[in-house]
């Protein structure tokens, strides 16, 4: 874990406990796991002041439940004290996968019922925690972050609606647009990107990547994936290009103007290998026909690096593309709920946010800087250097 001085010079704000709705239960017993162990082996100052009770734990996990009655409605509950916590509730807003009865029929949860959920528990909790954080790695309603038309704006209206219920932080994962934040310009909006996730699991599998301005460029699929792109591209010391979407402005089909096509602006990419960057795929049609251009560019290798990979349309489509050699891998983080069967594609890799977020959630409880989690261009500088080198990747 960075910087672990000032952690061990610091006090908690509060015991720290980790609320961990059903949605993402898995994420949440791996980041539980480390917050545990960073406890064991951290010498703080101050370990046998009193305001140290409930420091080290065997688990920060409190026990917390959203049960329904047969009509579908729920409620939250905690069966477990969490006066005087300084709670971080962990939701994922995009699990798909859980189920609930209503007058006899199976309802799939929408990220509707996961975002009624947490304001169950946060309503639970308010005037009894010390604090109130919500981790929500995939934003919710976070494409509908600006008005274009007569239409809502369900981001920032839930954002507003979180604080005004007693939320003090909220942290999220590669926003699609950070701006959202202005909804809310005084409250704590912390947004973490993933670069060094990305190219740490993306160079424990590929062992022959040459990283410079002659063998590789980071591409950006559209304008909005411009800024990370192009930080990543000067961390990593490589060129970039971008490509900008043609669309029809005459027709709306599934609620968005149609894509003609995908026009690209950068250097030749002839020989060179590409790593494509953005925040999320989603039916990932615009993400292959973007790696197909590539390849018809005569790229050498294509890799997909997207921190979410929601996958709305199945993997067939990624299957054939796969087969076609239009891509080599596809990296995405394990922040969202995916069916089992990505884990078992060939050309998948996943990397792990768990002890990123561990991590995140530590610092906080201490009330130091957060610049030793928002800054990891050094950390990938170091790995790199490693890489280049040939040695084994150990850098966390």
């Amino acid at each position: 874990m960075p910087n672990l001085v000032e952690v061990e010079h610091a006090l908690p704000v509060a015991p720290l406990k980790l609320v961990v709705l059903e949605s993402a239960k898995e994420l949440g017993e791996q980041i539980n796991n480390y917050l545990v162990d960073f406890r064991k082996h951290t010498h703080n100052d101050f370990m046998n002041d009193p305001a140290m009770q409930g420091y080290c734990e065997e688990s920060f996990l409190v026990n917390a439940s959203c049960p329904r009655f047969g009509s579908g409605e729920g409620k939250g509950v905690f069966k477990e004290s969490i006066r005087g916590k300084d709670l971080f509730i962990l939701v994922d807003v995009t699990n798909h996968s859980l189920t609930y009865s209503i007058n006899g029929y199976t309802n799939h949860m929408s990220p509707d019922d996961h975002y009624q959920d947490l304001k169950r528990i946060i309503a639970a909790a308010t005037g009894k925690a010390h604090r109130i954080n919500v981790i929500m790695p995939f934003l919710y309603e976070g494409r509908q972050h600006r008005r274009s038309a007569r239409e809502s704006l369900d981001c920032a209206f839930m954002l507003q609606e979180l604080y005004k219920m007693g939320v003090d932080n909220f942290i999220t994962f590669d926003a699609h647009d950070p701006r959202v934040a202005n909804a809310i310009p005084i409250n704590g909006f912390d947004n973490y990107t993933t670069p060094f996730q990305f190219i740490k699991a993306l160079l424990k599998v590929e062992k022959d990547l040459t990283i410079d301005k002659d063998h590789l460029v980071v591409i950006s699929p559209d304008e909005g994936a411009l800024n990370r792109t192009i930080y990543f591209a000067n961390v990593l010391g490589v060129n970039t290009g971008m490509f900008y979407k043609r669309r029809d402005y005459t027709k709306i089909v599934n609620g968005k103007n149609p894509i003609v096509a995908h026009e690209f602006l950068g250097d030749s990419l002839e020989g060179k290998d590409v790593i494509i960057m953005d925040d999320m795929i989603s039916s990932g049609e615009s993400m292959i026909d973007t790696a197909r251009q590539l390849k018809e560019m005569k790229a050498k290798r294509v890799f997909i690096c997207a921190t979410f990979g929601l996958f709305t349309n199945g993997m067939k489509s990624f299957d054939e593309a796969y087969e076609k050699g239009y891509f080599e891998k596809v990296v995405t983080t394990n922040l969202n709920y995916f069916s089992p069967e990505v884990l078992e594609k060939p050309y998948y890799i996943q990397a792990d946010m768990s002890k990123f977020m561990a991590s995140i959630i530590d610092f906080m409880n201490h009330d130091v800087a957060m610049t030793n989690v928002h800054t990891p261009a050094d950390k990938i500088h170091a790995i790199l250097e490693s890489y280049n080198r040939r040695e084994e990747l150990i850098m966390d």
